[in-house]
């Protein structure tokens, strides 16, 4: 049977617990101009620029919802220099969770966003 399912991931979803902080510590991170303005709740699209979306949802219409971070990487981030990259973290003051692993060319790191959901920066 042939599935309807499309063979792409289209959307992230991040929950978070103020949109309008979390919103300006993505934009920060990726280095886009922030515009407190567009931020609106429930939810908000980050700007990316990739086909796969990246949306925070602060569950505002949803009084039961208890945010629970994830321990776990919800997705990466991609960039040509770890190295780099690392230190830009730091130099944020971004919590790094775990170091940088290198496996053969290919090398990564973990962090925490605001909420503390875990992230990952890699090479490939």
């Amino acid at each position: 049977m042939k599935s309807p399912l499309f063979n792409k991931v289209n959307n992230v979803f991040v929950h978070v617990s103020n949109l309008k902080e979390s919103s300006e510590w993505y934009y920060d991170l990726l280095g886009i101009p922030f515009d407190p303005k567009k931020v609106e709740s429930p939810v908000h699209n980050i700007p990316v620029a990739s086909e796969t979306g990246l949306t925070l949802d602060d569950h505002t219409f949803d009084p039961g919802f208890h945010l629970k971070p994830s321990e776990h990487v919800l997705f990466n981030l991609l960039v040509n220099d770890v190295d780099e990259a690392y230190e830009f973290v730091i130099s944020k003051g971004i919590p790094v969770v775990k170091e940088i692993e290198r496996i053969g060319d290919f090398a990564y790191f973990n962090f925490k966003d605001p909420d503390g959901n875990v992230l990952m920066i890699c090479n490939c």
